[in-house]
């Protein structure tokens, strides 16, 4: 995702404009929970500062996750507001001959932020929640040892 910053960098504009679609492969979804991320909106803009560049975008999409119970491919609606000093950024990135940026990493990153560490599908109806000897537990349960019962009969 790079932008082309020539023109902030003469002076001619004062920012850039940014607004695609982006879909993730499955390589880049590779070592993460997510299934598929596809059609992420990406808006926003690169401004020109006094002294360096200021980065403005909005993310939304949609991740689908496997649920923590049932496994089952989940969708998780997301919305990222990025407002962020790039001049850090560009020491680390871009050299002086270069006139592109490279904003993915920083798209990236948010968006890996955003994953929640737990997903449940709200379809769990085949799911099993009991069995011989065990017991899925959604809340706090309340359980009282048999043992300290008794001493409450003392006092």
């Amino acid at each position: 995702m790079n932008v082309d910053i020539t023109r902030l960098k003469s002076g001619i504009d004062s920012n850039v404009l940014i607004d695609l679609n982006y879909s993730f492969t499955k390589e880049q979804l590779e070592n993460t929970n997510i299934l598929e991320l596809n059609n992420v909106k990406i808006k926003g803009e690169i401004t020109n500062g006094i002294e360096d560049y200021h980065l403005k975008l909005n993310i939304e999409g949609t991740m689908i996750l496997p649920c923590s119970i049932s496994l089952k491919p989940t969708k998780y609606p997301f919305s990222i507001e990025i407002d962020d000093d790039l001049s850090e950024f560009l020491e680390e990135n871009l050299e002086n001959n270069q006139n592109t940026i490279d904003i993915f990493p920083i798209i990236w990153e948010n968006i890996l932020m955003e994953i929640p560490l737990k997903v449940v599908n709200e379809d769990l109806s085949d799911v099993k929640t009991e069995g011989e000897g065990w017991k899925f537990i959604t809340g706090k349960e309340e359980r009282i040892n048999p043992e300290l019962e008794k001493l409450k009969d003392l006092l």
